[in-house]
C-alpha cells in the first residue's frame, strides 16, 4: 500500500446505530460524489447490514477499494463485538471478506471512531478522538498512526454504568440536555487524566449538544470530516499532513 495509484477510488462507509452513510473518495480523501444514506436495518444482523450496503453502493461507479467504519471492536476486518447492533450475530463475522465477495474489490473494516480519527487528526503528537452518538466511541493516534483500539465505551464510569450507558443517545434522551452536559464534563475530565492527550477531537451527532466552553486543545469535528478517513486506510500513514484548520460544528 506504499505506492498509491492516483486512480484510487474508495467507497467509504460509516455504519451507525441509526443510519449507514456512504460516499466515494479520491486518494486524498476528497469527495467524488454526494453522500447517500439509508436507515440502519432492524434487526441489524450481518445479512441485513450487508444488503443495506449493497443498496447504498449500487448508484456509485468506479470505486476500487472499500473502507468501512464499524461500531464495535474489529480486528483484521473481522467483527468481534457490536454492542449497538445485533451483537451476538456479529461475533467473528468477517465483514471485510463478505464485502469483497459481494462488491468485487478489496475491503478494509475498522472501528468507526478509528476511521473518523484518521479523517480528522492533525498528525502530530498524541491525539484522541471521541464520537458521541448511539454509543461512545474512541480512537487514539500517535503522530497520525492508529494505536491499538480500546473499547472505552464498554468500560465502567460509575458502579452501574459504562460510558455507553452514561452518555450515549439513550442517556441523552432519558436525562435531558442539562444533566447530559454535566456528565460530559465529568467524562472529559476523566479522559484528560487518563490519556494526557495533546489534542482531543469530538465528533458524532451529539457533539453539537455540548453547551459549555471547551479547552483550547479540544475541537468539534463533523461526520463529513470523519468519513474521509476511509481514504487513509489505503494510503501511507505519512500521508497525514499537519493541518492548520479543522472543520467545526457551529453551535
Amino acid at each position: 500500500m506504499s505506492n498509491i495509484s492516483p486512480q484510487l477510488k474508495v467507497l467509504s462507509i460509516d455504519i451507525g446505530g441509526s443510519h449507514i452513510k456512504a460516499t466515494v473518495l479520491d486518494k486524498d480523501g476528497a469527495l467524488l460524489v454526494d453522500y447517500n444514506k439509508v436507515e440502519t436495518p432492524q434487526p441489524a444482523t450481518p445479512e441485513n447490514v450487508v444488503n443495506a450496503i449493497k443498496k447504498l453502493a449500487k448508484p456509485f461507479e468506479g470505486f476500487n477499494r472499500i473502507s468501512v467504519g464499524f461500531p464495535g471492536y474489529v480486528r483484521d476486518s473481522i467483527v468481534k463485538t457490536a454492542p449497538n447492533l445485533a451483537n451476538a450475530a456479529w461475533a467473528n463475522f468477517n465483514l471485510g471478506k463478505k464485502l469483497e465477495e459481494e462488491l468485487g474489490c478489496p475491503a478494509a473494516v475498522v472501528n468507526d471512531a478509528d476511521m473518523q480519527g484518521l479523517g480528522v487528526v492533525a498528525g502530530k503528537g498524541l491525539e484522541l478522538v471521541i464520537t458521541l452518538g448511539t454509543g461512545f466511541g474512541t480512537a487514539l493516534l500517535l503522530d497520525g498512526k492508529l494505536l491499538p483500539h480500546l473499547e472505552v465505551g464498554q468500560s465502567p464510569v460509575t458502579k452501574t454504568k459504562t460510558y455507553d450507558k452514561f452518555i450515549g443517545e439513550k442517556a441523552f434522551e432519558h436525562e435531558g440536555k442539562k444533566k447530559w452536559n454535566t456528565r460530559m464534563k465529568r467524562v472529559l475530565k476523566n479522559l484528560k487524566t487518563l490519556f494526557n492527550y495533546d489534542y482531543l477531537y469530538i465528533g458524532g451527532g451529539n457533539a453539537r449538544e455540548l453547551d459549555f466552553e471547551l479547552d483550547k486543545n479540544i475541537k468539534l469535528v463533523t461526520n463529513k470530516d470523519g468519513i474521509k478517513g476511509g481514504a487513509r486506510l489505503w494510503a501511507p500513514q505519512q500521508a497525514i499532513k499537519p493541518k492548520k484548520q479543522l472543520s467545526t460544528i457551529k453551535k
